[in-house]
């Protein structure tokens, strides 16, 4: 008798017991039935569909705890019966929860089938795998919630495609709660990572720096060139002074007149669209870029701006002071940033503006 035909016929006696109405019979049943599956170290093709079959069967007559008993042992063994395993990553999440997160014998396709199916919990399991596709991380994606969103980006097993870290990124601008998920992802691509820099809190900012120094030159040409399809699309309008400052500046640079002293002037006047369309052209980047860095009082950004530019640390504490004039520890604040500028160094700013100045229209007075 051949180890297929012996193995039917130990299940078909088993299955005879199935009949008796007691439900602690059936539950002795499926585990019986479940240390056969596991006392054999190969079943053949034959031996496994009837396994599939069977315990598929006994399964559904179950209540949760003792599917997910089941769900919990199957997953333990390097193979199962496919069908049974699709159907209990369909299952309630106390009986998917294990399948989900480490069987191997789930496809793309099921893992799919569940993720554009299930709710949150599904997909948050999903999201643990120790290895998840690009195609079924899309799906994710589109249909996680951020708490979901956060556990995938956690998970560098985990492939995103290009399009799918922009939405991730795009998610993140808004929800602080994702911020540390993002900015730790070592997958994430430079030029994105680069794009949280004014979201986040002091310390993500530093590991964004730290990052950017570590960067090698191949590397960071491939990350711009990628990042330039996404540049300045949610930057808002110009200011209705924009054209006479513009005009202004570009004649001042005409003149040879333009400096780091002709912008602390403008600032000291007030003159603000004029001082963010110069800083524009003597650190070579965009107005609203520029414009961010002033109206958030981002003086850590200030300083990577003016560190790139080559200004000098005194040129810089000024602009502090003036741009902190209303607080009442403005000079305090002023020097204490005045410390970080004299600490940053040259070449970690430059490598960090080379983002902002994706970012730069061609348009710009610098151009002309």
């Amino acid at each position: 008798m051949s180890a297929d035909v012996a193995a039917g016929s130990r299940l078909h006696d088993l299955i005879a017991l199935a009949q008796e109405a007691d439900s602690g019979r059936r539950r002795e049943l499926l585990r019986g039935v479940t240390d056969l599956f596991f006392s054999g170290d190969r079943h053949g093709a034959v031996e496994m569909a009837l396994f599939d079959d069977v315990l598929g069967q006994l399964a559904g007559e179950m209540e949760v705890a003792v599917r997910a008993e089941l769900a919990e042992r199957m997953t333990q063994g390097p193979g199962a019966p496919a069908g049974l395993m699709r159907n209990l990553a369909r299952d309630a999440i106390e009986v998917a929860r294990p399948v989900l997160q480490h069987s191997h014998v789930l496809s793309d396709e099921d893992l799919l089938q569940v993720a554009r199916t299930r709710g949150q919990d599904h997909l948050r399991a999903i999201s643990q795998r120790h290895s998840v596709s690009a195609v079924v991380s899309e799906a994710i994606v589109e249909r996680g919630d951020d708490d979901t969103l956060g556990v995938l980006l956690r998970n560098e097993g985990a492939e995103l495609s290009r399009q799918a870290h922009e939405q991730a990124v795009d998610r993140a601008a808004v929800n602080p709660a994702l911020h540390e998920a993002v900015v730790s992802r070592q997958a994430l691509p430079i030029d994105l990572l680069n794009e949280m820099y004014f979201v986040v809190e002091a310390q993500l900012r530093d590991r964004i720096m730290t990052r950017n120094a570590s960067i090698d030159p191949a590397q960071l040409d491939a990350a711009l060139n990628a990042g330039r399809q996404r540049v300045a699309l949610g930057d808002g309008a110009l200011p209705a002074d924009y054209a006479e400052a513009e005009r202004y500046v570009r004649a001042l640079k005409a003149r040879g007149e333009i400096s780091p002293r002709a912008l602390a002037a403008m600032l000291r006047n007030r003159e603000t669209t004029k001082f963010l369309v110069a800083l524009g052209v003597l650190a070579d980047i965009d107005f609203h870029t520029a414009r961010r860095i002033l109206e958030r009082r981002e003086l850590d950004a200030l300083a990577i701006v003016c560190k790139a530019a080559d200004f000098d640390r005194s040129l810089f504490l000024t602009f502090t002071v003036l741009i902190l004039d209303r607080a009442d520890d403005a000079m305090a604040r002023a020097k204490a940033h005045g410390d970080l500028y004299g600490a940053l160094p040259r070449d970690a700013a430059l490598r960090t503006i080379r983002f902002w100045r994706m970012r730069r229209a061609t348009g710009d007075v610098a151009a002309a």
